[in-house]
């Protein structure tokens, strides 16, 4: 992984809760209650929002007696969405402070911080004991990391025997260098994207058994289209992704759908299981 402190510097702003809420308040109205949904506009940091989200869930399908992980939990946005949905126990690492800072204060707004735990740490190095978790997931959170077998060495040392992992990432197109800057990367320095099949390489490295890998870029490109051409037309909405990571977000975000339909990026998800 590049230095810690690069990424740490990319995605660190201070105030993060206070944004949200001022932002709800305006477009919502001042009595808006605080909870997954209405935060949903918000804090699901990837370019399909929650509806990602709730792809994701569907995939891992978590019971509610199990414990989850997100690894590289943002403001925690996935971590409440799919312990309010599914009732289970959801940890939250990442390496961001302020995001951490962030999660918790909207966790406790939201009434879940019985149930949502977040730690800040790396996901090079867990900080979390061996076999701890039935399922875990990362979403829209790899590409700042070059060894990603690593991390994949790690989720596979805190997943129980048959817990499975869920991955959303971007990925190398066929297509060359993809347009800067992105949500996770201003330039090259901090961005390290992979080619599926070396995912595929890299969990099976692990010791994890796939169940699927494929890339949605073609599928993504088409049904992001009609935002694309929003987002250059009108600009951003009111409330999105951009109340926390700030107005730079439009250009990032049709960066990626440009370089998403140009073949520049892929969009890779899978799910892996630890054998049992």
């Amino acid at each position: 992984m590049t230095d810690g402190g690069q990424v740490e510097k990319h995605y660190a702003s201070e105030g993060i809760t206070a944004r949200v809420l001022t932002a709800l308040r305006n477009v919502i109205g001042p009595e808006v209650p605080i909870t997954p949904e209405t935060l949903a506009p918000i804090d699901h940091f990837h370019g399909k929002g929650v509806v990602a989200t709730e792809e994701l869930g569907a995939v891992l399908q978590p019971n509610a007696s199990d414990q989850v992980l997100d690894i590289g939990c943002g403001i925690g946005g996935p971590a409440r969405w799919i312990a309010a949905k599914y009732g289970c126990q959801v940890t939250g690492v990442d390496l961001t402070a302020e995001f951490c800072e962030a999660a918790r204060e909207l966790n406790g707004l939201c009434g879940l911080a019985d149930r949502v735990r977040i730690l800040h740490g790396s996901a090079l190095a867990l900080p979390i004991p061996n076999e701890s978790f039935d399922r875990a997931y990362s979403q829209a959170a790899l590409m700042n990391i070059s060894d990603k077998q690593c991390v994949f060495r790690e989720a596979w040392r805190v997943l129980r025997p048959g817990g499975s992992l869920a991955l959303a990432l971007a990925g190398t197109g066929a297509a060359g260098e993809p347009h800067y800057p992105l949500p996770w990367a201003t330039t090259t320095a901090v961005s390290f994207l992979s080619a599926p099949d070396e995912v595929r390489d890299h969990l099976l490295a692990a010791g994890f058994q796939i169940i699927f890998l494929r890339d949605t870029a073609a599928a993504q490109a088409a049904a992001l289209a009609s935002v694309l051409k929003q987002l250059e037309t009108e600009g951003l909405p009111p409330l999105g992704e951009h109340v926390v990571t700030g107005e730079n977000a439009k250009e990032w975000r049709i960066n990626v759908m440009r370089s998403t339909a140009e073949g520049r990026l892929s969009m890779i998800e899978a799910l892996a299981r630890k054998p049992a």
